[in-house]
């Protein structure tokens, strides 16, 4: 019996290169929004663009049985996949580049360099002592490859982290513990996936428990916030925060985002880093060599997440 082929609808030429280095595949250049070739009648994997597309693409593939994405989330796609086929996350490409807009954004509240930086463009020489992440006890709220990203990046500059899952585990408190934790902490990140138990997390009772002057960073997704409550607090100046991402996003012209004091502001660029997109085929292609090994991908989403 001879070895079987899988046949990958793939979307670049980058994506051609990679998935041409791995055993027992097959891959097939398309072009999104556009008619697949021919051999898509035997494609049983395809990697998309970057949202579901609409039944006529689904009828055109019917021996699909994977989509393997390459984003770490797949809110988009929860619901929206045919019946008996595998959706499989990118998890594990973004996560350091995420980790590392997080230390950048903390760095820059602390150490005012927004003030120097207005200072400079001023012409003016003006010294201000300023906070430092040491000691800082920061609660990451999430606990899988991207907490674990972070948490690595932040103990060397000897910032105290805290995990917490969505089930408490060893070493990782669960998501019950979270209003006695957020009163004790610095920080808190947000590094959770946008699902219905995390979406509208950060309301205004949760900010309500962080203590005084505290930083609330979320590189998850803008729904996980309730951005009303956390405008309320940053107006009154209680609170500070750093967002990569909002809701709604972008904010529209006169948005109160865009003026709310105590807020550092990034348009969704946390894992937008030169070389991520052939880390995420790295990690695309390692799941499809499992697939067409006979395993199952590592990053396959069940319910939700």
């Amino acid at each position: 019996m001879g070895i079987m082929t899988l046949t990958v609808l793939v979307p670049d030429d980058e994506g051609m290169t990679v998935l041409a280095e791995v055993p027992r595949v097959l891959p097939v250049r398309y072009q999104w929004g556009e008619p697949v070739p021919p051999e898509a009648s035997k494609a049983e994997v395809l990697i998309p663009g970057k949202h579901p597309p609409g039944e006529q693409l689904w009828r055109t593939l019917p021996n699909l049985k994977l989509i393997q994405l390459l984003s770490a989330g797949a809110e988009d796609w929860v619901g929206k996949v045919p019946d008996g086929v595998l959706l499989s996350t990118c998890r594990g490409a973004h996560g350091g580049s995420t980790a590392e807009w997080v230390v950048a954004a903390l760095l820059s509240i602390y150490r005012k360099l927004d003030v120097f930086a207005a200072a400079q463009r001023e012409g003016r020489w003006e010294r201000q002592t300023a906070e430092t992440l040491q000691g800082k006890r920061v609660l990451i709220v999430g606990a899988g490859d991207l907490g674990r990203h972070l948490r690595r990046r932040l103990e060397p500059f000897d910032a105290r982290c805290t995990m917490v899952g969505m089930t408490a585990r060893e070493g990782v408190h669960g998501v019950r513990d979270l209003p006695g934790l957020l009163e004790l902490h610095d920080v808190v990140v947000l590094m959770v996936p946008l699902t219905s138990r995390t979406r509208g997390m950060a309301d205004a009772e949760f900010l309500a428990r962080m203590r005084d002057g505290a930083v609330l960073v979320n590189v998850s997704r803008g729904a996980v916030v309730d951005t009303g409550a956390l405008v309320a607090e940053l107006t009154t100046g209680r609170l500070r925060a750093a967002l990569d991402v909002t809701d709604p996003e972008p904010p529209p012209p006169g948005h109160p985002l865009w003026t709310a004091p105590g807020l550092l502001l990034t348009p969704h660029v946390g894992g937008a880093v030169r070389g991520v997109r052939g880390r995420s085929y790295a990690v695309a292609a390692a799941e499809i060599a499992r697939y067409a090994g006979g395993e199952l991908p590592d990053n396959l989403v069940h319910g939700e997440y």
